[in-house]
């Protein structure tokens, strides 16, 4: 990014010997191409003060003082460039990334938006326009030029990496807005149940599905998801109860097939399991290679093996070609994006084989790719760029465009679903489903460009950590800083895995480093807080609790429930109650709402005591309906023990 932005020019009336000016700038060119931006900046500085007029100049010294890490100095060198000539693309470009630096992330977008129209063709401005929209939460607008950068550049890792991140931070926000809308649907039961699976919690996400059966409207395909999550529970009765009754209820449910071969699988039928995916294969490709990964969740690897080397083996008449190489892609977790791209677009590109049926008709029958391929050929499409079809045919171009594997087409048809109707439950089941999918082929994008980079590493680390694995997680997060000693994620994640890990000195040490350099970081001074409350220092957490309340709007209930616990242990019973009530929203076992029955007993409101514990067991038993494991707690199991008592101080 850095070069000589102009040739010294002598004459032109300059008051200023050509010959001093020249020289200036000779030294700035060398000390720039020795990468001695210091020096380079104070030649470019002194050649400004004698050709003011030369907005080149100016924007020369701005990119020395970007290099230095003199962000100041750098905003107000290419405000003086732009000011000369406002079509200049580095100022513009630049600019809006010092201003990101200083957390003017508003102000950075107009110039970034310039840059990226004065020189289309780079993708460093969409880049950098990405990163700044996503600092202001328009993820929808992070994500539109971060893929506008990768089509110029597909290898550049920092835009997949960044497109990730955008793409996750949409399904942060949308389950967020689901907590508080829509946490009583089906679609937020289902999404909670699809977490209860990747915890490996397969018992709970079954119960979980079971009350779910009877809802309306409800997510496709919920009784294959049960299936699924009985096969897990080794309950292959259930779960052939589960398939055999979505085909008979939504019989377009490729889920349902791909649950029917699994069974067959495990039975040793793989003749059988090869019938119903032929079957499956000729109803939609799509469909096909968007899910065939899920045939394998779980099974053994001896097994799994097995039915691959099968797979590899059977001949045209018992499996297409095609199929056989989609299958072994998805089990191989290598080229899945290609093989879906391909097939999809090869079925998009076919005719329509039977133009007097609806969308609605190829919905039901499971041939979801022809479904979408009807919804865009339509009047008003959202392609077309006319009017925006009406919701209902959003809803259902979410659903087909997400199950033919078009991933990214179903996130748009969620945007524009939640365009027309800002409260849609729906849009934001498919805006979730579709965005985590997406940011997931991202950040395995850029794993692929960047194998051992110190974000890598991070993304490892904040995997293992999601999973549980805090000791793989600290070896990755240990990677990343031996690769970037000052990489702030690479340092929280460690911190933050000590303290999952029971090893809260660990994260004070960490936390200790951190706040030194910058004593109001909200996140450090979470989990400071935390690690001290953890080590029973109530009363110094407390402070640490009050500097992270800037964080984001979705973690303050969990913030003030923690002060409410210091405030408790401290004896400070009245700002312990004020803290819990204000953390309420949080307590999601009735543990907080035991506490503050606790402490307004200390105070002698025997009624709002009495209120809190049937909150508290209010909590429990949707806790006990949703499917939740019941564990007994030591602090909630003496009050259950005598509830009947508890009505008198």
């Amino acid at each position: 990014m850095l070069m000589l932005l102009v040739t010294p020019v002598t004459g032109l009336g300059q008051q200023t010997p050509a010959s001093s000016f020249d020289s200036l700038v000779a030294a700035a060119e060398q000390a720039q191409a020795a990468n001695d931006y210091a020096t380079a900046a104070v030649n470019y500085g002194k050649a400004a003060k004698l050709r003011p007029e030369i907005a080149e100049l100016w924007a020369n010294l701005g990119l020395m003082q970007h290099e230095v890490g003199d962000s100041s100095g750098a905003i107000m060198s290419f405000q003086k460039a732009l000011h000369i000539n406002s079509s200049l693309y580095v100022p513009n470009l630049f600019l809006g990334i010092d201003y990101q630096h200083t957390g003017k992330s508003e102000e950075a977008i107009p110039y970034l938006a310039k840059a990226e129209k004065i020189n289309p063709a780079d993708a460093q401005a969409p880049l950098a326009l990405g990163r700044a929209y996503i600092r202001v939460d328009k993820f929808t607008a992070a994500a539109k030029e971060l893929n506008r950068a990768i089509t110029l550049d597909s290898k550049l890792g920092p835009a997949w990496f960044t497109l990730g991140i955008a793409r996750l931070d949409q399904v942060e926000s949308d389950a967020y807005f689901m907590s508080t809308v829509g946490k009583e649907s089906s679609f937020s039961g289902a999404l909670y149940a699809e977490s209860l699976q990747k915890q490996a919690r397969f018992g709970e996400a079954a119960s979980l599905y079971k009350t779910l059966l009877d809802t309306v409207p409800q997510p496709p395909c919920i009784r294959s998801e049960l299936g699924f999550a009985l096969i897990r529970e080794k309950d292959a009765q259930g779960a052939s109860d589960a398939f055999a009754a979505e085909n008979a209820t939504h019989p377009g449910c490729g889920v349902a097939l791909f649950g029917q071969a699994r069974l067959a699988i495990d039975k040793g039928d793989n003749d059988q399991a090869f019938k119903t995916l032929s079957e499956l294969w000729n109803r939609d490709h799509g469909f096909f290679a968007a899910n065939a990964s899920i045939l394998l969740e779980g099974m053994p690897q001896p097994e799994s093996s097995a039915f691959s080397s099968n797979v590899a083996a059977v001949d045209d008449s018992t499996l297409p070609a095609d199929a056989r190489d989609t299958l072994l892609a998805a089990f191989n977790q290598t080229g899945v994006a290609t093989a879906q791209t391909s097939v999809a677009d090869a079925a998009a590109a076919s005719p329509d084989p039977a133009p007097g049926r609806t969308a609605e008709d190829y919905y039901a029958a499971g041939q979801f790719t022809l479904c979408e391929k009807k919804i865009d050929a339509a009047p008003k499409s959202i392609v077309s760029g006319s009017k925006p079809i009406d919701a209902a045919h959003l809803r259902l171009l979410a659903a087909c465009a997400f199950s033919s594997g078009d991933i990214r087409r179903a996130s748009e048809a969620a945007t524009e679903l939640r365009t027309l109707d800002p409260h849609s439950i729906e849009a934001l089941y498919w805006s979730i489903q579709a965005n985590e999918r997406l940011a997931i082929q991202s950040l395995a994008r850029f794993q692929q460009l960047e194998p051992d980079s110190a974000r890598s590493h991070v993304l490892l680390g904040n995997i293992y950590h999601q999973l549980g694995r805090y000791d793989d997680a600290q070896v990755e997060y240990q990677k990343a800083l031996a690769l970037a000693p000052s990489n702030p994620a690479a340092a929280l994640g460690l911190a933050t895995s000590y303290l999952d890990n029971y090893n809260s000195k660990g994260a004070i040490t960490l936390a200790q480093d951190a706040l030194a350099r910058n004593s109001d970081d909200p996140e450090w001074n979470l989990l400071m807080g935390e690690a001290l409350l953890d080590q029973r220092q109530f009363a110094d957490a407390v402070p640490h609790f009050k500097k992270s309340l800037n964080v984001k709007p979705q973690m303050l209930p969990g913030i003030h429930a923690l002060m409410g616990k210091a405030y408790a242990a401290t004896g400070d019973t009245k700002l312990a109650i004020e803290e819990l009530k204000l953390g309420e929203s949080s307590d999601t076992d009735g543990s907080l709402e035991y506490l503050l029955a606790r402490l307004y007993r200390q105070t002698g409101d025997t009624k709002d005591a009495n209120e809190a514990l049937n909150r508290m067991k209010l909590i429990k038993q949707q806790r006990e309906a949703r499917g939740v494991k019941r564990v007994e707690d030591p602090d909630l199991s003496p009050v259950e023990a005598v509830a009947s008592q508890v009505s008198t101080p």
